[in-house]
């Protein structure tokens, strides 16, 4: 009782990650399709039974439980979030979840045979510099694994930017930006796919859910009370859901 009692205060909180806003749609992945690009990632990067990976931003460790479980992958997760990772420990006791962050992954050089990004990478600070510990943990020809949110109008980024949403949609980037960092940094493009009616299926659902997209923002932290700033940048940046496949060259 006292652990359960525990989790309620961790998740009182006005972060839409962590106070369960997001999960009553999305489950435990917490974004737009579930496992879909999980699985799809897993097929095309032909991770065998045994391969040593790494969910970046694992949230509840749903990813990871799912690697372990489905695919016998040596699978690890790491969060900063201290909600979200005690209950990913409560739900999955067996496995390797730990706190940290992307810009700063504590594992060696060349560990992984493969790296998850889903979803957060546009949560992270320093974008470019979690690119490069994730190139670093990699071995030779590992493969990282991204779907995210992005801007498909350059025009409407800088609106996103100044919007007070805790949510990876004021971080999103372009599809120049995204694989102009990777290539910089020594990445090889294999695969890049727009998934978008993904994230137009994930916004009926919370209107479903909470009536309205001004609901559900309202109901989020830091949202602007001024819904119609919010809706423009939305719109103007045309806002669409990605998935790339790189490789460690």
């Amino acid at each position: 009782m006292g652990r359960t009692r525990n989790i309620k205060d961790l998740m009182k909180t006005d972060n839409i990650y962590e106070n369960g806003l997001l999960l009553q749609t999305t489950g435990h992945t917490l974004r737009p399709g579930g496992f879909l690009l999980t699985d799809q990632a897993v097929r095309n990067c032909g991770f065998l039974p045994g391969a040593e990976v790494l969910d970046v931003g694992c949230g509840y460790g749903a990813t990871v439980d799912r690697l372990v479980s489905l695919y016998q992958l040596k699978a690890f997760g790491i969060d900063p979030s201290e909600t979200l990772l005690t209950i990913g420990h409560q739900n999955y006791p067996n496995l390797s979840l730990s706190q940290g962050i992307g810009e700063k992954l504590p594992f060696a050089d060349g560990s992984m045979d493969g790296v998850f990004a889903e979803c957060s990478l546009s949560l992270m600070t320093d974008t470019n510099q979690a690119l490069r510990e994730m190139y670093r943990v990699l071995k030779s020809a590992g493969r990282l694994v991204i779907h995210d949110v992005y801007a498909r109008n350059a025009q409407g980024v800088q609106e996103l930017r100044e919007l007070s949403l805790n949510s990876c949609i004021r971080q999103a980037l372009t599809e120049e930006q995204i694989l102009e960092s990777l290539d910089s940094l020594g990445f090889q493009i294999l695969q890049w796919q727009d998934h978008s009616p993904l994230l137009v299926q994930l916004t009926v659902d919370l209107i479903m859910k909470h009536g309205s997209m001004q609901a559900f923002w309202l109901k989020s932290a830091g949202c602007p009370s001024d819904q119609e700033k919010v809706q423009g940048a939305l719109k103007k940046a045309r806002m669409g859901y990605f998935q790339v496949l790189v490789q460690k060259s």
